[in-house]
């Protein structure tokens, strides 16, 4: 059984120090000399930490963390949903695994409209319409097949998730909340309030919660691979679901799924190469956007949070966005100009419509012509230097808050994801293009930017510096980008740089989203006086990240509180 002693076993095993108040007084991460894990949820973090101290690489250990976070994160972390992984292996090579979730063969443009032609946000988010097909378990069992250390089974790496699904773990304090929160909704939904609210009660802090067909499907899987999840009785389960209740995914287009290798997007920043993720996820272009477009300015000298600096960013942001509304979607079925998008001379010419010290304008800033947010991301570094960047998502928080009778997963509401009509907002916020329409077979446009940051040398080779990444919709990608610029540009440790107070823009609305304490009152002021308007929310983004400390030591942080050693 999974428990406090299992954490304190699992990150003795791989060398953490365990010294939560003092590290928390001086502000320090956790740190191992013999990998490192972190997620948005301590369980699933000891899940890692035990098949890397089994002898299993990071390939292996991001497997166990995925399908234990479907377990013990059932808010974000999914088997029902989708995602992506960038890879570094230990002899450099990186890639990119893209398990996105696709839309159904009977998808049709119009799915979501009313007899009005405007979006009905009821049917994209809360209705069986709103699932795409799922490509969380192909992706992982696909990770584990290509990548793994081939030490380890698939009966092994996903042992962790089995026993925390069946013997189960202890109610905490905030998935408590989330159930108090969600019980009007969550709980008229007969299977769903079966497994969250066994015999109509909100589970109390402490006690043990079980899953037990959950556990049944995990150990399909297990015993199956894929076959135990797009074929056979679980396939059946959510088929039946879905002719049941006007739902659009067929077994053809469960047996159809395969997760796709791409390109990963790579860049320079400085003396820094990083990579994150192509579409159908937007990250990693919007990223090199943001940064190429930052990348003259004296950042340092201009201060974190400052005014100065905020204006630099929040305008990078603006043109960013821009483009990726308009441009981006499924490569597979939308031309993408990824070349001219990603030119030197492309972001120069973009970087001269960024006004300095004054508020620019969306409406000004066009494209140029070349995720509630329950998403979880986690990262895993191995004791030989491979490192493993993953985010997977169900959209909103719960999915669509169906769960599949008889197997025990949400399934996502990810078809909010596509335009539903071009130039509306979705749950987001964000206004798209024609580029992410609905489409059969079409992978839904994302934020999610796994990324791995390495320090060029001197001699052209590259050492492993940070492996980041983050939840949070649209805000997945700034936050990404101000992790790494809190540690390559402001010298901060990995704890600092995911703790510090960020801020968002993304085009539309015109508008900063901010934390409570990311700018000073003298500094906001300032900003108003630019000529930019803000709104607050109490957390923007929740990341997790790795960073190689001097000496080659490993160091860890989430601020989802799963940190291996908390």
């Amino acid at each position: 059984m999974t428990s406090f002693k299992h954490l304190l076993l699992a990150s003795v095993l791989t060398g953490v120090l365990l010294l939560p108040g003092l590290l928390d007084a001086r502000r320090n991460p956790g740190y191992s000399v013999a990998g490192m894990v972190t997620s948005a949820e301590p369980y699933a973090t000891a899940a890692g930490f035990e098949i890397l101290a089994a002898g299993g690489n990071a390939a292996d250990a991001a497997v166990a963390v995925g399908f234990a976070l479907a377990v013990t994160f059932p808010n974000a972390g999914n088997i029902g949903g989708g995602g992506f992984l960038v890879y570094r292996a230990p002899d450099g090579t990186v890639s990119t695994l893209d398990f996105r979730e696709k839309g159904p063969a009977a998808a049709t443009a119009g799915m979501f409209l009313n007899h009005l032609g405007e979006p009905d946000p009821e049917l994209s988010r809360r209705g069986l319409l709103a699932s795409g097909v799922p490509g969380s378990v192909a992706g992982l069992l696909e990770i584990h097949r290509r990548r793994g250390s081939g030490k380890l089974t698939r009966e092994q790496v996903m042992a962790p998730a089995i026993r925390l699904a069946e013997q189960g773990f202890p109610v905490s304090y905030g998935f408590h909340e989330s159930l108090i929160n969600n019980k009007e909704w969550l709980g008229s939904i007969e299977p769903t309030a079966r497994v969250l609210y066994p015999e109509g009660k909100i589970p109390a802090p402490g006690s043990m919660f079980r899953q037990p067909e959950l556990a049944a499907t995990l150990k399909e899987i297990a015993a199956k691979g894929r076959d135990g999840f797009y074929t056979g009785w679980v396939a059946d389960s959510l088929v039946a679901l879905m002719s049941r209740e006007g739902g659009l995914i067929t077994h053809d287009d469960l047996a159809a799924y395969r997760p796709v290798e791409r390109q990963p997007i790579s860049f320079r920043f400085r003396d820094k190469r990083i990579f994150s993720m192509g579409p159908p996820s937007s990250g990693g272009i919007v990223l090199a956007q943001m940064l190429g477009l930052l990348e003259p300015f004296k950042l340092k000298e201009l201060g974190h949070n400052s005014a100065a600096y905020t204006n630099r960013v929040v305008e990078a942001e603006r043109l960013a966005y821009a483009d990726r509304n308009h441009w981006l979607g499924d490569m597979d079925f939308t031309p993408v100009p990824l070349a001219g998008l990603l030119s030197a001379e492309y972001i120069d010419n973009r970087r001269s419509l960024m006004p300095i010290g004054r508020a620019g304008s969306s409406r000004l800033a066009p494209p140029g012509h070349a995720e509630h947010l329950e998403t979880t991301h986690y990262c895993v570094v191995d004791s030989m230097g491979g490192a493993a960047a993953i985010t997977t998502t169900l959209n909103g928080g719960y999915g669509n808050g169906r769960v599949v009778p008889g197997a025990g997963f949400f399934l996502n509401n990810e078809m909010d994801d596509f335009s539903a009509a071009p130039g509306k907002p979705n749950m987001f916020g964000l206004v798209q293009g024609t580029a992410n329409k609905i489409e059969p077979g079409k992978r839904m446009l994302s934020s999610m930017t796994p990324t791995i940051v390495t320090t060029v040398q001197p001699d052209g080779g590259e050492k492993l510096l940070l492996v980041a990444g983050a939840a949070g919709g649209p805000t997945i990608t700034t936050t990404t980008m101000q992790i790494i610029l809190n540690t390559t540009v402001f010298g901060m440790n990995v704890r600092e740089a995911v703790d510090a107070p960020r801020f968002h823009h993304q085009h539309l609305p015109d508008v900063i989203t901010r934390e409570p304490d990311t700018f000073s009152a003298e500094t906001a002021g300032r900003l108003r006086e630019m000529g930019y308007e803000f709104r607050q929310r109490n957390q923007i983004g929740s990341a997790s990240a790795i960073m190689v400390a001097p000496g080659g030591w490993l160091s860890g942080w989430s601020d989802g509180a799963g940190a291996g050693w908390k």
